[in-house]
Protein backbone atom coordinates (compact mmCIF):
# COMPACT_ATOMS: atom_id res chain seq x y z
CA UNK A 1 0.00 0.00 0.00
CA UNK A 2 1.29 3.62 -0.84
CA UNK A 3 2.41 6.16 1.40
CA UNK A 4 -0.91 8.23 -0.16
CA UNK A 5 -3.52 5.55 0.52
CA UNK A 6 -2.05 4.80 3.79
CA UNK A 7 -2.91 8.64 4.79
CA UNK A 8 -6.40 8.51 2.82
CA UNK A 9 -7.31 5.53 5.02
CA UNK A 10 -6.46 7.09 8.63
CA UNK A 11 -7.73 10.73 7.41
CA UNK A 12 -11.25 8.63 6.64
CA UNK A 13 -10.97 6.49 9.85
CA UNK A 14 -10.14 9.70 11.94
CA UNK A 15 -13.88 10.71 11.25
CA UNK A 16 -15.27 8.60 13.49
CA UNK A 17 -18.88 10.22 13.63
CA UNK A 18 -21.10 12.40 11.17
CA UNK A 19 -24.39 14.06 11.02
CA UNK A 20 -25.27 14.55 7.45
CA UNK A 21 -22.28 15.77 5.91
CA UNK A 22 -21.24 17.08 8.60
CA UNK A 23 -18.54 15.58 11.36
CA UNK A 24 -19.48 16.09 14.63
CA UNK A 25 -16.16 18.45 16.20
CA UNK A 26 -16.76 17.14 19.76
CA UNK A 27 -15.87 13.40 18.86
CA UNK A 28 -12.75 13.83 17.52
CA UNK A 29 -10.48 11.85 19.03
CA UNK A 30 -7.96 13.95 20.76
CA UNK A 31 -5.12 11.64 19.47
CA UNK A 32 -5.76 13.46 16.16
CA UNK A 33 -5.82 17.29 17.47
CA UNK A 34 -2.44 19.03 18.05
CA UNK A 35 -2.29 22.12 20.91
CA UNK A 36 -5.15 24.50 20.74
CA UNK A 37 -7.52 21.93 19.28
CA UNK A 38 -5.84 22.33 16.20
CA UNK A 39 -5.65 19.44 14.01
CA UNK A 40 -1.95 17.61 14.16
CA UNK A 41 0.04 18.11 11.07
CA UNK A 42 -0.18 14.35 10.17
CA UNK A 43 -4.06 14.51 10.41
CA UNK A 44 -4.30 17.79 8.20
CA UNK A 45 -5.25 17.49 4.47
CA UNK A 46 -2.65 18.34 2.54
CA UNK A 47 -4.03 20.15 -0.54
CA UNK A 48 -2.57 21.83 -3.74
CA UNK A 49 -4.20 24.52 -6.75
CA UNK A 50 -4.41 24.50 -9.99
CA UNK A 51 -5.20 27.95 -10.98
CA UNK A 52 -4.39 30.54 -8.62
CA UNK A 53 -6.45 33.99 -10.20
CA UNK A 54 -8.62 35.83 -8.23
CA UNK A 55 -11.25 32.78 -7.70
CA UNK A 56 -8.51 30.49 -6.86
CA UNK A 57 -6.40 32.37 -4.66
CA UNK A 58 -10.16 33.11 -2.99
CA UNK A 59 -10.52 29.29 -2.41
CA UNK A 60 -7.21 28.62 -0.97
CA UNK A 61 -8.21 31.89 1.62
CA UNK A 62 -11.38 29.82 2.46
CA UNK A 63 -9.49 26.41 3.13
CA UNK A 64 -7.00 28.63 4.77
CA UNK A 65 -9.68 29.80 7.77
CA UNK A 66 -10.32 26.09 8.67
CA UNK A 67 -8.40 26.15 11.61
CA UNK A 68 -5.46 24.97 10.15
CA UNK A 69 -7.36 21.80 9.00
CA UNK A 70 -5.68 22.13 5.11
CA UNK A 71 -1.64 22.47 4.48
CA UNK A 72 -1.01 24.25 0.80
CA UNK A 73 2.29 22.34 -0.65
CA UNK A 74 1.81 22.98 -4.15
CA UNK A 75 0.54 25.51 -6.56
CA UNK A 76 -0.05 25.48 -10.19
CA UNK A 77 -0.43 28.43 -13.09
CA UNK A 78 0.37 29.43 -16.13
CA UNK A 79 1.05 32.89 -14.48
CA UNK A 80 3.73 33.37 -12.43
CA UNK A 81 2.47 36.28 -11.20
CA UNK A 82 -0.87 34.87 -9.87
CA UNK A 83 1.38 32.14 -8.51
CA UNK A 84 3.50 34.64 -6.45
CA UNK A 85 0.01 36.26 -5.09
CA UNK A 86 -1.32 32.85 -3.71
CA UNK A 87 2.14 32.89 -2.12
CA UNK A 88 1.91 35.67 -0.28
CA UNK A 89 -1.29 35.19 0.69
CA UNK A 90 -0.69 31.93 2.11
CA UNK A 91 1.44 33.36 4.13
CA UNK A 92 0.10 36.65 5.28
CA UNK A 93 -2.37 33.69 7.10
CA UNK A 94 0.42 32.68 8.96
CA UNK A 95 1.17 29.54 6.92
CA UNK A 96 4.75 28.57 5.20
CA UNK A 97 5.22 30.06 2.04
CA UNK A 98 7.02 27.13 0.76
CA UNK A 99 4.71 25.72 -2.02
CA UNK A 100 6.42 24.02 -4.97
CA UNK A 101 5.32 25.91 -7.67
CA UNK A 102 4.62 24.05 -11.66
CA UNK A 103 3.69 26.24 -14.83
CA UNK A 104 2.40 22.44 -16.34
CA UNK A 105 -0.69 20.82 -14.81
CA UNK A 106 1.00 17.47 -16.02
CA UNK A 107 3.99 17.83 -14.20
CA UNK A 108 2.26 19.20 -10.80
CA UNK A 109 -0.01 16.20 -11.04
CA UNK A 110 3.01 13.45 -11.90
CA UNK A 111 5.44 14.71 -9.10
CA UNK A 112 3.00 16.24 -6.12
CA UNK A 113 1.62 13.14 -3.83
CA UNK A 114 -1.47 14.98 -2.46
CA UNK A 115 -5.05 14.29 -0.84
CA UNK A 116 -7.14 16.63 -2.46
CA UNK A 117 -6.91 19.82 -5.25
CA UNK A 118 -8.65 22.53 -5.22
CA UNK A 119 -8.86 23.63 -9.07
CA UNK A 120 -10.46 27.16 -10.65
CA UNK A 121 -9.99 27.89 -13.66
CA UNK A 122 -11.17 28.96 -17.43
CA UNK A 123 -13.98 27.13 -18.66
CA UNK A 124 -12.61 25.50 -21.42
CA UNK A 125 -9.87 23.76 -19.81
CA UNK A 126 -12.20 22.04 -17.17
CA UNK A 127 -13.01 19.15 -19.59
CA UNK A 128 -9.13 17.76 -19.78
CA UNK A 129 -7.78 19.19 -15.99
CA UNK A 130 -10.79 17.85 -13.90
CA UNK A 131 -10.49 14.77 -15.69
CA UNK A 132 -7.05 14.55 -15.20
CA UNK A 133 -7.19 15.28 -11.40
CA UNK A 134 -9.90 12.80 -11.34
CA UNK A 135 -7.61 9.65 -12.98
CA UNK A 136 -5.01 10.47 -10.08
CA UNK A 137 -7.54 9.80 -7.85
CA UNK A 138 -7.29 13.20 -6.10
CA UNK A 139 -10.44 14.54 -3.97
CA UNK A 140 -11.41 18.20 -6.08
CA UNK A 141 -13.08 20.98 -4.97
CA UNK A 142 -14.11 22.22 -8.67
CA UNK A 143 -15.18 25.74 -9.64
CA UNK A 144 -18.66 26.13 -11.43
CA UNK A 145 -19.64 25.71 -14.14
CA UNK A 146 -18.13 22.35 -13.94
CA UNK A 147 -17.93 22.00 -17.79
CA UNK A 148 -17.65 24.10 -21.65
CA UNK A 149 -19.77 21.49 -23.13
CA UNK A 150 -21.98 18.53 -22.38
CA UNK A 151 -19.45 16.11 -23.35
CA UNK A 152 -17.00 17.52 -21.39
CA UNK A 153 -19.44 17.30 -18.76
CA UNK A 154 -20.19 13.56 -19.47
CA UNK A 155 -16.46 12.73 -19.54
CA UNK A 156 -16.02 14.15 -16.13
CA UNK A 157 -18.94 12.72 -14.49
CA UNK A 158 -17.68 9.16 -15.36
CA UNK A 159 -14.22 10.28 -14.29
CA UNK A 160 -15.41 11.01 -10.75
CA UNK A 161 -17.64 8.04 -10.36
CA UNK A 162 -15.02 5.60 -11.96
CA UNK A 163 -12.19 6.68 -9.71
CA UNK A 164 -14.51 6.90 -6.65
CA UNK A 165 -13.38 10.65 -5.63
CA UNK A 166 -14.91 13.06 -2.97
CA UNK A 167 -16.13 16.01 -5.42
CA UNK A 168 -17.51 19.29 -4.59
CA UNK A 169 -18.25 21.76 -6.94
CA UNK A 170 -17.99 25.79 -6.38
CA UNK A 171 -21.91 26.26 -5.72
CA UNK A 172 -21.27 27.67 -2.81
CA UNK A 173 -25.20 28.89 -2.57
CA UNK A 174 -26.03 25.33 -1.38
CA UNK A 175 -24.17 26.26 1.87
CA UNK A 176 -26.38 28.91 2.57
CA UNK A 177 -29.81 29.10 4.91
CA UNK A 178 -32.02 30.73 2.51
CA UNK A 179 -30.84 29.05 -0.31
CA UNK A 180 -31.44 25.72 1.76
CA UNK A 181 -34.39 26.58 3.14
CA UNK A 182 -36.36 27.70 0.22
CA UNK A 183 -34.95 24.77 -1.48
CA UNK A 184 -36.94 22.05 1.38
CA UNK A 185 -39.77 23.70 1.60
CA UNK A 186 -40.30 24.05 -2.10
CA UNK A 187 -39.56 20.17 -2.53
CA UNK A 188 -41.48 19.28 0.39
CA UNK A 189 -45.01 20.77 -0.90
CA UNK A 190 -45.74 23.56 0.87
CA UNK A 191 -46.56 25.62 -2.20
CA UNK A 192 -47.69 23.06 -3.69
CA UNK A 193 -47.65 20.77 -7.02
CA UNK A 194 -44.65 23.10 -8.99
CA UNK A 195 -45.98 24.04 -12.10
CA UNK A 196 -42.98 26.45 -13.77
CA UNK A 197 -39.50 28.50 -12.13
CA UNK A 198 -38.17 31.59 -13.32
CA UNK A 199 -34.50 31.89 -12.89
CA UNK A 200 -32.83 35.14 -13.66
CA UNK A 201 -29.16 35.36 -14.19
CA UNK A 202 -27.19 38.35 -14.49
CA UNK A 203 -27.27 41.11 -17.92
CA UNK A 204 -24.71 40.27 -20.47
CA UNK A 205 -21.72 42.05 -20.69
CA UNK A 206 -21.82 44.37 -23.78
CA UNK A 207 -18.18 43.97 -25.22
CA UNK A 208 -15.02 46.00 -26.08
CA UNK A 209 -14.80 45.87 -29.65
CA UNK A 210 -11.32 44.58 -31.02
CA UNK A 211 -8.51 45.64 -28.94
CA UNK A 212 -5.48 45.97 -30.75
CA UNK A 213 -3.26 42.76 -30.50
CA UNK A 214 -0.40 43.38 -27.56
CA UNK A 215 2.94 41.81 -26.19
CA UNK A 216 2.25 38.70 -24.07
CA UNK A 217 3.52 40.04 -20.56
CA UNK A 218 6.31 38.19 -19.58
CA UNK A 219 5.27 36.40 -16.49
CA UNK A 220 2.17 34.67 -19.03
CA UNK A 221 2.02 31.55 -20.96
CA UNK A 222 -0.27 32.54 -23.15
CA UNK A 223 -0.19 29.37 -25.51
CA UNK A 224 -0.76 27.32 -22.50
CA UNK A 225 -3.31 29.28 -21.21
CA UNK A 226 -5.40 28.97 -24.83
CA UNK A 227 -4.70 25.19 -24.31
CA UNK A 228 -7.01 23.41 -26.41
CA UNK A 229 -9.01 26.76 -27.35
CA UNK A 230 -8.34 27.93 -31.35
CA UNK A 231 -4.62 29.92 -31.13
CA UNK A 232 -5.53 33.79 -31.38
CA UNK A 233 -3.16 36.34 -30.73
CA UNK A 234 -3.03 38.34 -27.32
CA UNK A 235 -5.03 40.98 -26.91
CA UNK A 236 -5.16 42.20 -23.11
CA UNK A 237 -7.60 39.46 -22.38
CA UNK A 238 -7.02 36.34 -20.10
CA UNK A 239 -7.86 36.78 -16.60
CA UNK A 240 -11.78 37.69 -15.71
CA UNK A 241 -12.27 38.79 -19.46
CA UNK A 242 -12.41 35.75 -20.85
CA UNK A 243 -15.92 35.02 -19.90
CA UNK A 244 -16.95 37.02 -22.49
CA UNK A 245 -15.41 34.81 -25.24
CA UNK A 246 -17.43 31.64 -26.98
CA UNK A 247 -13.46 29.78 -27.09
CA UNK A 248 -13.44 29.81 -23.31
CA UNK A 249 -17.25 29.98 -21.94
CA UNK A 250 -20.38 31.60 -22.55
CA UNK A 251 -20.71 34.52 -20.50
CA UNK A 252 -22.82 35.40 -17.51
CA UNK A 253 -25.17 32.20 -18.37
CA UNK A 254 -22.82 29.77 -18.06
CA UNK A 255 -21.52 31.77 -15.25
CA UNK A 256 -24.31 31.65 -13.24
CA UNK A 257 -25.80 28.72 -14.19
CA UNK A 258 -23.82 26.63 -11.70
CA UNK A 259 -25.76 28.93 -8.99
CA UNK A 260 -29.22 29.45 -9.50
CA UNK A 261 -29.95 26.70 -11.91
CA UNK A 262 -28.53 24.58 -9.32
CA UNK A 263 -31.16 25.78 -6.69
CA UNK A 264 -33.89 25.68 -9.18
CA UNK A 265 -33.27 21.81 -9.67
CA UNK A 266 -32.38 21.54 -5.76
CA UNK A 267 -36.24 22.78 -4.52
CA UNK A 268 -37.82 20.87 -7.51
CA UNK A 269 -36.11 17.48 -7.43
CA UNK A 270 -34.84 17.82 -11.45
CA UNK A 271 -31.26 17.57 -9.34
CA UNK A 272 -30.63 14.31 -11.81
CA UNK A 273 -32.42 14.83 -14.97
CA UNK A 274 -32.97 17.30 -17.51
CA UNK A 275 -35.18 18.98 -19.62
CA UNK A 276 -37.33 17.10 -22.66
CA UNK A 277 -37.56 20.63 -24.97
CA UNK A 278 -35.46 24.09 -25.08
CA UNK A 279 -36.08 26.68 -27.18
CA UNK A 280 -35.21 30.48 -26.57
CA UNK A 281 -33.25 33.44 -28.37
CA UNK A 282 -30.54 35.69 -27.48
CA UNK A 283 -28.84 38.89 -28.64
CA UNK A 284 -25.78 38.97 -29.44
CA UNK A 285 -22.45 41.59 -30.20
CA UNK A 286 -22.67 42.35 -33.66
CA UNK A 287 -18.86 43.58 -33.45
CA UNK A 288 -15.73 43.25 -31.61
CA UNK A 289 -13.99 40.08 -30.23
CA UNK A 290 -16.86 39.62 -27.20
CA UNK A 291 -19.37 36.87 -28.81
CA UNK A 292 -21.43 35.90 -25.67
CA UNK A 293 -25.06 36.55 -25.30
CA UNK A 294 -25.70 39.90 -24.16
CA UNK A 295 -29.35 38.85 -23.77
CA UNK A 296 -31.02 35.29 -23.57
CA UNK A 297 -34.07 33.88 -22.71
CA UNK A 298 -34.91 30.27 -23.07
CA UNK A 299 -37.63 28.33 -21.76
CA UNK A 300 -37.38 24.27 -21.05
CA UNK A 301 -39.98 21.93 -20.99
CA UNK A 302 -39.87 18.64 -18.63
CA UNK A 303 -41.44 15.51 -18.68
CA UNK A 304 -43.22 15.83 -15.45
CA UNK A 305 -44.73 18.95 -16.72
CA UNK A 306 -42.76 21.56 -15.50
CA UNK A 307 -41.36 24.60 -17.50
CA UNK A 308 -38.53 26.47 -16.44
CA UNK A 309 -37.76 29.95 -17.75
CA UNK A 310 -34.23 31.27 -17.58
CA UNK A 311 -33.06 34.67 -19.20
CA UNK A 312 -30.88 37.60 -17.89
CA UNK A 313 -32.24 39.21 -15.10
CA UNK A 314 -33.68 42.35 -16.52
CA UNK A 315 -36.51 40.40 -18.06
CA UNK A 316 -37.79 39.36 -15.01
CA UNK A 317 -40.21 40.78 -12.11
CA UNK A 318 -38.41 39.30 -9.69
CA UNK A 319 -35.06 40.02 -11.21
CA UNK A 320 -32.17 37.62 -10.06
CA UNK A 321 -32.45 34.65 -8.10
CA UNK A 322 -34.61 31.49 -8.69
CA UNK A 323 -38.40 31.49 -7.79
CA UNK A 324 -40.50 28.83 -7.84
CA UNK A 325 -44.22 28.65 -8.48
CA UNK A 326 -46.28 26.46 -7.29
CA UNK A 327 -50.68 25.68 -7.13
CA UNK A 328 -50.72 26.90 -4.27
CA UNK A 329 -48.20 29.92 -3.76
CA UNK A 330 -44.67 31.14 -4.65
CA UNK A 331 -41.11 31.39 -3.05
CA UNK A 332 -38.40 33.28 -4.38
CA UNK A 333 -34.54 33.22 -2.96
CA UNK A 334 -31.55 34.94 -3.98
CA UNK A 335 -28.75 36.50 -2.62
CA UNK A 336 -28.10 38.72 0.52
CA UNK A 337 -29.87 36.38 2.55
CA UNK A 338 -33.31 37.01 0.13
CA UNK A 339 -36.35 34.72 0.56
CA UNK A 340 -39.67 35.79 0.26
CA UNK A 341 -42.80 34.10 -0.52
CA UNK A 342 -46.34 34.62 -1.56
CA UNK A 343 -47.30 34.10 2.40
CA UNK A 344 -45.22 34.67 5.30
CA UNK A 345 -46.92 32.33 6.63
CA UNK A 346 -45.34 29.45 3.83
CA UNK A 347 -42.02 30.47 5.71
CA UNK A 348 -42.44 29.71 9.12
CA UNK A 349 -44.05 26.11 8.23
CA UNK A 350 -41.09 23.45 10.08
CA UNK A 351 -40.65 20.32 7.79
CA UNK A 352 -41.84 16.94 10.08
CA UNK A 353 -39.29 14.42 10.90
CA UNK A 354 -40.38 12.07 8.18
CA UNK A 355 -40.39 14.95 5.32
CA UNK A 356 -37.42 15.28 2.85
CA UNK A 357 -34.38 16.99 4.86
CA UNK A 358 -32.44 18.30 2.25
CA UNK A 359 -28.39 17.76 2.86
CA UNK A 360 -27.07 20.43 5.42
CA UNK A 361 -23.91 22.75 5.52
CA UNK A 362 -22.92 25.80 7.03
CA UNK A 363 -19.72 25.91 5.40
CA UNK A 364 -18.79 25.03 1.95
CA UNK A 365 -15.44 24.27 1.88
CA UNK A 366 -15.71 22.74 5.52
CA UNK A 367 -18.36 20.61 3.88
CA UNK A 368 -15.43 19.14 1.92
CA UNK A 369 -12.85 18.77 4.19
CA UNK A 370 -15.69 16.68 6.41
CA UNK A 371 -16.66 14.43 3.09
CA UNK A 372 -12.92 14.19 2.23
CA UNK A 373 -12.40 12.48 5.82
CA UNK A 374 -15.88 10.44 6.13
CA UNK A 375 -15.97 9.41 2.60
CA UNK A 376 -19.53 10.61 2.76
CA UNK A 377 -20.92 12.87 -0.88
CA UNK A 378 -20.86 16.72 -0.46
CA UNK A 379 -23.48 19.33 -0.70
CA UNK A 380 -22.63 19.62 -4.27
CA UNK A 381 -21.46 16.72 -6.02
CA UNK A 382 -20.56 15.96 -9.46
CA UNK A 383 -23.43 14.86 -11.35
CA UNK A 384 -25.80 17.59 -9.49
CA UNK A 385 -23.54 20.09 -10.85
CA UNK A 386 -23.20 18.52 -14.45
CA UNK A 387 -27.20 18.65 -14.60
CA UNK A 388 -27.25 22.19 -13.45
CA UNK A 389 -25.14 23.40 -16.28
CA UNK A 390 -26.34 21.19 -18.94
CA UNK A 391 -29.68 23.12 -19.05
CA UNK A 392 -27.48 26.25 -19.49
CA UNK A 393 -25.74 24.38 -22.95
CA UNK A 394 -28.78 23.54 -23.80
CA UNK A 395 -30.58 26.68 -24.00
CA UNK A 396 -26.84 28.17 -25.71
CA UNK A 397 -27.26 24.98 -28.33
CA UNK A 398 -31.36 26.55 -28.87
CA UNK A 399 -30.83 30.05 -29.10
CA UNK A 400 -27.70 29.34 -31.67
CA UNK A 401 -29.29 27.41 -33.87
CA UNK A 402 -32.50 29.20 -33.36
CA UNK A 403 -34.39 25.76 -33.00
CA UNK A 404 -36.54 24.03 -30.62
CA UNK A 405 -33.97 21.33 -29.35
CA UNK A 406 -35.25 17.93 -28.41
CA UNK A 407 -33.43 16.64 -25.71
CA UNK A 408 -33.32 12.83 -24.06
CA UNK A 409 -31.88 13.37 -20.34
CA UNK A 410 -31.66 9.66 -19.71
CA UNK A 411 -29.41 9.09 -22.93
CA UNK A 412 -28.08 12.47 -22.86
CA UNK A 413 -28.54 13.00 -26.53
CA UNK A 414 -30.47 15.63 -28.65
CA UNK A 415 -33.14 13.94 -30.58
CA UNK A 416 -33.56 14.26 -34.51
CA UNK A 417 -31.09 16.82 -35.19
CA UNK A 418 -27.87 15.77 -35.89
CA UNK A 419 -26.38 19.59 -36.75
CA UNK A 420 -27.54 20.65 -33.61
CA UNK A 421 -26.38 17.49 -31.56
CA UNK A 422 -22.80 18.44 -33.08
CA UNK A 423 -22.57 21.75 -30.77
CA UNK A 424 -22.58 19.00 -27.47
CA UNK A 425 -18.95 19.07 -27.92
CA UNK A 426 -16.27 21.41 -29.08
CA UNK A 427 -13.09 20.75 -30.92
CA UNK A 428 -9.73 20.83 -29.06
CA UNK A 429 -6.54 22.46 -30.76
CA UNK A 430 -3.96 19.94 -31.21
CA UNK A 431 -2.64 18.16 -29.39
CA UNK A 432 -4.93 18.38 -26.81
CA UNK A 433 -7.61 15.57 -26.28
CA UNK A 434 -9.90 15.07 -23.80
CA UNK A 435 -10.06 10.86 -23.16
CA UNK A 436 -12.44 8.32 -23.97
CA UNK A 437 -13.61 6.82 -20.40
Amino acid sequence: MTTQTNRRAFLKNSAVASVGSLILPSIIPSTALGMGGKPAPSNRIVMGAIGTGSQGRSNIGDFLELNNQVQFVALCDVDTGSLQKAKEKIAKSGAKDDQRTYGDFREFLEKEKLDAVTIALPDHWHGIIYTAAAEKKLHVYGEKPICRTIHDGQTIVKAVQKNNIIWQTGSWQRSRSNFHRGAELVINGRIGKIQRIEVGLPNGNKGIGTPPVQEVPKELNWDMWLGPAPKVAYRGVSHWNWRWILDYSGGQLTDWAGHHIDIANWGAGLEHTGPVEISGVGVYPREGIYNVPVEYDFNCKYANGIEMRVCNEGRLEMGSGTTWYGDKGWIHVNRGETLVASDPKILQEVIGEKEIHLIKSDNHWQNFIDCVRSGQKTIAPVEVAYRAISVGLLGEIAMQTGQTIHWDPEKEEIIGNPMAARLLNRPYRQPWHLATL
